[in-house]
């Protein structure tokens, strides 16, 4: 088996039950438990050590022409630590705003389907690295076994996979992920530091195997919630121009960028122009 085919087998939805129990703890007594947030039986539960393994094998080398990039990228300390310190107080704000919406969230998503209010799925963070990723369940639980089935309608070019209508979102994930609700539980991986509000969104291992070496500029920072493509049509954005404007954010980097990028993100939630 190949390193993407590995890293594939970590893309299908899973329980992420450690997170619904964090979640649920900070939820308080009203959330429900556990145990009502998904069907998957014990067995099924994967194990943390080997998937810890198996997500190192996912990682990604950044080619040797990044390397100046790269460094000039470390030497903004001062960027980094504040936008560190932006990431925690804003994941914070936005939990405590999202988790009285988490028990509503839970009952309508278990009416309309099987499987787990949460999933979590492998994606390739800054450096290469993967890490694991967080979301509001938005697609039947078997949603990546039929990718496969539904290839032939990917509307994307590129290293990507999008259909505008795609089969196998929920009429409930329809709805999470036109408000970008689905992006939520992402607060905690910018908690963990894993991503950052503002930089490039994380792709799966699958994805940014198909990467031209160029590509592999966006690597450099961390990823985020939200990005000049985010702000910028989505996915009516063709794949390569969401390449450009990814590199464009690494090389101009700034507080002021970001800051610009969150002033665009509310009018881009709520015209919801290529959110599917």
């Amino acid at each position: 088996m190949t390193d993407p085919e590995r890293c594939a087998s970590l893309d299908a939805y899973t329980t992420g039950v450690g997170l619904e129990r964090r979640v649920a703890a900070l939820a308080g007594p009203h959330t429900l438990a556990p145990s009502s947030m998904t069907a998957a039986p014990e067995t099924s539960r994967s194990s943390p050590v080997p998937r810890e393994s198996a997500l190192r094998e996912c990682s990604v080398p950044i080619p040797s022409r990044f390397d100046t990039l790269r460094r000039e990228l470390r030497g903004q300390w001062a960027t980094e630590l504040c936008k560190r310190v932006v990431d925690v107080v804003a994941a914070i704000a936005g939990l405590l705003l999202f988790l009285p919406l988490l028990p509503f969230l839970a009952v309508v998503i278990k009416l309309e389907s099987r499987g787990p209010l949460l999933f979590r799925q492998t994606r390739i963070g800054r450096d290469g690295h993967p890490f694991t990723c967080y979301k509001i369940r938005s697609m039947v639980q078997d949603a990546e076994g039929l990718k496969d089935k539904y290839a032939h309608l990917n509307e994307a070019d590129g290293a990507a996979f999008k259909i505008r209508q795609d089969p196998r979102i929920t009429r409930v994930g329809r709805f999470v992920r036109r408000s970008s609700l689905d992006e939520f539980p992402q607060l905690l991986n910018v908690l963990r530091g894993d991503m950052s509000i503002v930089g490039p969104r994380p792709q799966i291992p699958a994805e940014v195997a198909a990467y031209e070496e160029r590509h592999k500029a966006r690597l450099l920072v961390k990823p985020g919630i939200t990005c000049l493509w985010q702000v910028s049509g989505r996915n009516d954005v063709d794949f390569e121009e969401w390449m450009r404007l990814d590199r464009e954010y690494v090389e101009r980097r700034s507080l002021a960028l970001d800051f610009s990028i969150l002033l665009r993100t509310l009018p881009a939630v709520i015209h919801r122009r290529g959110a599917y």
